[in-house]
């Protein structure tokens, strides 16, 4: 395949509170894995109407499948040879290079914040531009964490968030409240932040600040005093603990068990004008999925990541915590934790829409959304669990398929409950919200 322009690699940033940034490609040729998977026997009818197609990721360990699926070639084994797996330098950029899509020299889906393709597609983060997505799948369940400054190590600062009041309201009085970073507004990690806030009698949007940071950029700005605390997802926060300038409070599992994260979303324009080449993408992103899971592929999916093409990060801030070995920074440590990030396991890659529900609740909560929006109906547009299903099957992983869209009743950390048949009642039963 042949190497791209430079105005294919740099594409209009998204704006964020860290200022312009820029996006850079990965072509499948900039770096090597080893023993790619055999090419699948396609059926004529079943070949993909086109071969190519861009998809973005940023630099979290949740983006692996995509980057596993390229690497291993499980694109490749589906028909899809030309897929670009391209590196976003923040959640605006994937969202202005998803509004512009390949056609603009922009992408034509993503590894995603899961509520970000509705955002998108009510065009509530695209100055009223509606751009209908499609969420194909959920990448990963878990694996996120909530760090704060080595100064509140003091506090004992975990998943009680009351005991920063003193501090907060000390900041607030002095007229430089605390920060607390988050990575997209309305985004799930802002949303952990908020949800662990207010259960601590903590109004995330009074009593503090609540700042956006890309991702790559967190560790940077805690060194140099932006923020106090943030939510972001691997490597950033084993990198605080090894760079000595934080710790980690709580991870999100601990918020809410096997939560769901991250998504593989789709232009739904895209979508339905190439539904094999959908097919091909989903089955491999699947195939990928599967594969991150196995504990043996562990140190090799590491290995890929960490590469500069990738991450370019050392591979000791990715490992341990993928294993599910958490040392939090200030004496806690726990081996093989139940909330480790899971890409397949435990139904982690299948999209339940209650799950879906949840998080435009909470986006209502947080007036991303307006009250009156038709929550069901825009969950019913966007997820494509069928997609997921017929993927799944044509795999031969029909056994993992759900009975239901609905994943039940969900507990969270606090005793808070969410009836998916019944979101006003958990809305009423918040007492920290904006409606």
């Amino acid at each position: 395949m042949a190497r791209f322009s430079r105005r294919q690699f740099i594409i209009t940033a998204g704006a964020t509170a860290a200022g312009s940034l820029w996006l850079h490609g990965c072509s499948s040729n900039e770096t090597a894995s080893s023993d790619p998977v055999p090419a699948a026997e396609i059926a004529p009818e079943d070949a993909p109407e086109v071969t190519a197609a861009r998809l973005g990721f940023i630099a979290l360990t949740d983006s692996a499948p995509l980057i596993i699926a390229q690497e291993k070639g499980f694109f490749a084994k589906y028909g899809m040879t030309e897929v670009e797996v391209i590196k976003q330098a923040s959640w605006g950029t994937t969202r202005d290079n998803l509004v512009l899509g390949s056609g603009g020299d922009g992408i034509d889906g993503a590894h995603i914040l899961t509520p970000m393709p509705y955002l998108i597609s009510e065009g509530t983060v695209t100055d009223g531009r509606k751009i209908p997505m499609y969420i194909l799948a959920r990448l990963n369940v878990d694996g996120q964490a909530i760090s704060v400054a080595n100064k509140y190590k003091e506090l004992n600062v975990q998943l009680d968030s009351s005991l920063l009041r003193p501090s907060i309201d000390e900041a607030k009085a002095a007229g430089n409240p605390l920060k607390f970073a988050v990575t997209f507004p309305g985004g799930t990690h802002d949303l952990w932040m908020r949800y662990w806030l207010a259960a601590g009698g903590i109004d995330p949007d009074n009593d503090a600040s609540t700042i956006v940071v890309p991702p790559p950029q967190m560790v940077a700005n805690m060194k140099t005093g932006t923020m106090d605390a943030f939510c972001v997802g691997e490597p950033w926060n084993a990198q605080l603990i090894n760079q000595n300038i934080g710790y980690s409070a709580l991870t999100t599992g601990q918020l809410w068990n096997n939560h769901p994260e991250k998504a593989f979303a789709m232009r739904a324009d895209w979508v339905d004008q190439n539904p094999k080449a959908t097919q091909a993408l989903l089955k491999g992103v699947l195939e990928a999925q599967i594969w991150c899971d196995q504990a043996e592929n562990k140190e090799e999916m590491v290995d890929i990541i960490s590469k500069r093409a990738w991450f370019n990060v050392p591979a000791k801030d990715i490992i341990e915590r993928t294993k599910g070995n958490y040392d939090f920074g200030d004496g806690r440590v726990e081996s093989e934790s139940d909330h480790m990030m899971k890409y397949w396991n435990e139904d982690a890659s299948y999209p339940f829409k209650s799950h879906d529900l949840w998080f435009l609740t909470e986006d209502v909560r947080w007036g991303y959304l307006p009250s009156d929006t038709d929550l069901q109906a825009l969950v019913d547009a966007v997820n494509r669990e069928d997609l997921w299903r017929e993927a799944a099957k044509a795999i031969g992983q029909e056994a993992a398929i759900p009975a239901s869209t609905s994943r039940g009743v969900e507990t969270f950390f606090d005793g808070k409950q969410f009836d998916p048949e019944n979101p006003t009642a958990y809305l009423d039963s918040l007492e920290i919200k904006k409606i």
